[in-house]
């Protein structure tokens, strides 16, 4: 079978297609089938079943492309992935599904897309609860949405703070006594949650948010005493905290404000005779009418798809532990 599939826009193409076609050639391994563009056209020949589903991951990407996001390679294997789970019954054309979820972020143009089934049941959960706990594994966007989301809200004037905190909780190795400050001190910790804002807002304009208090970036020790109104203020590796520190936390939560928490239950770094603080509020706040509770696996990872083969290598509870030797029970929303 053969199909020609034409693409007018320069800049869709130059997307699409990657540097020196290097997106197609990933595109034309993973889903055995021949890829030729000539000039405007971009023909797909190969077995049906295989070219049906290859012309649909690229109008996935074309998609992604008119967005304005970058087409880089996660989002290729992504779209593959998510095409390959699609059923007759489920929507795949333009009746604008694909646009379900998009978070606008600072730069003009710019979305964040959940990419998976379990990724928009995050940010549904995320838009319609005043407080989430989200638990997956590595790669499956737990921080990354949430910091999006806080940041759509900031720009939208929905609130008016974000708090970005983490437990300082070392992974199985002990750093000493670092040089510095106390903000030189926690940045090895923090560093993630400055990864994912740099990829939603510029270098100035962070810096300048933080010098206001405006975005605020510090560990969970800092936070006893504090009441936080008018606020995102996500949890990042709260499988890391103890059961007081998460109390702690969650009684922080202020009017027209928001928390998020999210964690890896396989990755828990405390002392072996220490139950985890996430663990502990899973099981006891899940009766509670206003709280969302969505479970990432290891099929909403958006990383290197080798992420998603060495979870699988090391079973659904990695190389970790639970503080109880097995996960809470999970329901998606509450």
């Amino acid at each position: 079978m053969e199909l020609t599939i034409t693409i007018s826009s320069a800049a869709e193409r130059e997307a699409l297609f990657g540097p020196a076609n290097r997106t197609l050639r990933l595109l034309r391994d993973e889903l055995s089938v021949s890829l030729v563009a000539r000039g405007h056209s971009l023909r797909i020949s190969g077995r049906a079943p295989a070219v049906s589903r290859a012309a649909a991951v690229v109008e996935a990407l074309r998609k992604i492309a008119r967005s304005g996001t970058y087409v880089d390679q996660e989002a290729v294997f992504s779209s593959v992935r998510d095409v390959g789970t699609l059923t007759a019954d489920q929507p795949s054309g333009d009746d604008g599904s694909d646009a379900e979820g998009a978070i606008e972020v600072y730069p003009r143009g710019r979305y964040i897309r959940p990419r998976t089934p379990g990724q928009k049941d995050y940010v549904k959960g995320i838009a319609a609860n005043d407080l989430v706990f989200c638990i997956g594994p590595a790669g499956t966007g737990k921080t990354y949405l949430a910091v999006a989301m806080a940041v759509a809200a900031l720009k939208q004037g929905r609130i008016k703070r974000i708090i970005l905190v983490r437990p300082a909780v070392e992974a199985g190795e002990r750093l000493g006594f670092l040089p510095g400050d106390m903000q030189a001190k926690v940045n090895p910790y923090l560093r993630p949650l400055f990864d994912a804002l740099h990829d939603m807002m510029e270098f100035d304009q962070i810096k300048r948010l933080m010098v206001n208090d405006v975005i605020e970036v510090i560990p969970l020790a800092f936070m006893r005493g504090r009441t936080l109104n008018d606020s995102v203020v996500i949890l990042d590796e709260s499988q890391n905290t103890t059961a007081a520190q998460m109390l702690m936390f969650l009684t922080r939560l202020g009017h027209n404000s928001k928390m998020i928490v999210t964690g890896d239950i396989s990755q828990i770094d405390l002392p072996p005779n220490q139950p985890s603080g996430m663990i502990d509020a899973w099981r006891k706040l899940r009766p509670i009418k206003g709280v969302a509770f969505v479970e990432l696996t290891a099929q909403d990872i958006v990383r290197h798809r080798l992420v998603n083969a060495v979870v699988k290598a090391y079973g659904s509870n990695g190389s970790g532990r639970s503080a109880s030797g097995r996960k809470p029970d999970t329901a998606h929303e509450g």
